[in-house]
């Protein structure tokens, strides 16, 4: 049975979609069937930072209620077994069928490895929407203070909602920064209270990816963030990959 993530954050801005891909992308291409379907409804942008913008997609409504299967989930067309739904615009995440939501994300699991869910930033219904159904959260944060407390309350109400698989990835680090506040990673992971997933510094590719249309692999599989986001989809799988930055 295939492995549902939600890919979370308590604020906007600490890079979540880009996560989101990167670790698709990074699990597709060691073997695994994925689909990624993106639960930003009204604002969905999973599609940019996958490369995908220029392709059509069916949204995750159009099979969940609609009648289509997931078989014509939008198939990537350089990475093999990465398979993509875009979230609804004509709908409201209030007027989202939840159960019908369910129902297909247990048919997902039958036909693939991971499903990875992006869910819109904070901790509204599209909060509830992606991890209520999820075997383990991402909780992507950044290093500032409003980012770290944001994700702090988030994994409260994680753990008021009994999950027990919850994960923190502090992205967009910029080591100067966490010198003059003289903070150490250590420091995130006691105030947020979750173990860590992985650390993603900043990097000027992924801005220059999205702005040119595709993923950050293929603009530069050598940057920075695409080598972290490999590390962290090795973690997923299971294997004891050391935390590095760099």
């Amino acid at each position: 049975m295939g492995f549902v993530i939600a890919v979370l954050s308590g604020k906007g801005g600490t890079g979540k979609t880009t996560a989101c891909a990167g670790i698709s992308v990074a699990l597709s291409r060691a073997g695994h069937q994925v689909l990624c379907i993106d639960c930003d409804v009204g604002l969905r942008n999973l599609d940019i930072a996958l490369g995908l913008s220029d392709c059509s997609a069916l949204s995750f409504q159009d099979v969940s209620e609609g009648g289509y299967a997931l078989e014509q989930a939008t198939a990537h067309p350089q990475y093999p077994g990465l398979y993509f739904l875009t979230a609804p615009m004509n709908r409201s995440l209030e007027q989202i069928d939840r159960g019908a939501f369910i129902c297909m994300l247990q048919k997902a699991r039958e036909q693939f490895d991971f499903i990875l869910l992006d869910a819109p930033a904070g901790v509204g219904v599209g909060f509830r929407l992606a991890a209520d159904p999820a075997d383990r959260c991402i909780l992507v944060t950044g290093s500032g203070p409003s980012a770290v407390r944001d994700a702090t309350r988030a994994g409260e109400l994680l753990e008021l909602a009994g999950k027990a698989d919850v994960r923190l990835l502090v992205n967009r680090v910029d080591k100067t920064m966490l010198s003059i506040l003289d903070k150490t990673l250590d420091d995130v992971m006691d105030e947020a209270g979750l173990p860590l997933l992985g650390v993603v510094l900043e990097d000027p590719d992924v801005p220059m990816a999205a702005a040119i249309g595709t993923s950050l692999y293929q603009y530069n599989k050598r940057s920075s963030a695409a080598k972290s986001f490999e590390r962290i989809a090795k973690r997923i799988q299971g294997y004891p990959v050391p935390i590095k930055i760099r």
